[in-house]
């Protein structure tokens, strides 16, 4: 076989376990595998084909991590994301207080009502911040 195959077949092994990890990355350095294969197409040495694979695989990874792609997101807790939970921004209203906790009509049930650490507790509309179990967490 030439070495042009050589190189599409680890690329071709490459792209297929990207698709088992779900990053980009290796697709990437799947890239560079190709690049050297264009080369070895070319007819360059197996030192210039290393090289340009080493290369294109390099800069295609920088490149990729610049992007918005290759930016770590931040993630939110499914509790408090809401665009998970519609609930979370809604008012309740919360007639009175004891030990930091209380009982609310909300959505035609009664829910257990916790305030958020350090918001005062006094009676009157609340914003819920977070949803744990069948316990809403409210701020002022």
């Amino acid at each position: 076989m030439a070495d042009w195959s050589y190189w599409l077949a680890a690329a071709g092994v490459t792209v297929i376990l990207e698709l088992f990890s779900g990053t980009f990355y290796l697709l990437m350095i799947a890239i560079g595998l190709t690049a050297g294969a264009v080369a070895a197409l070319l007819g360059f040495g197996e030192a210039v084909q290393l090289l340009v694979a080493a290369v294109v695989g390099v800069a295609a990874t920088i490149a990729l991590r610049r992007s918005r792609y290759g930016q770590l997101q931040q993630r939110v807790q499914a509790e408090r994301d809401p665009n998970v939970n519609l609930d979370i921004g809604q008012t309740v209203h919360v007639p009175a207080w004891q030990d930091g906790a209380a009982r609310v009509m909300y959505r035609g049930a009664l829910w257990d009502v916790e305030l958020e650490p350090g918001a005062p507790a006094v009676p009157g509309p609340y914003t819920i911040r977070e949803i744990r179990g069948s316990r809403l967490i409210v701020a002022a």
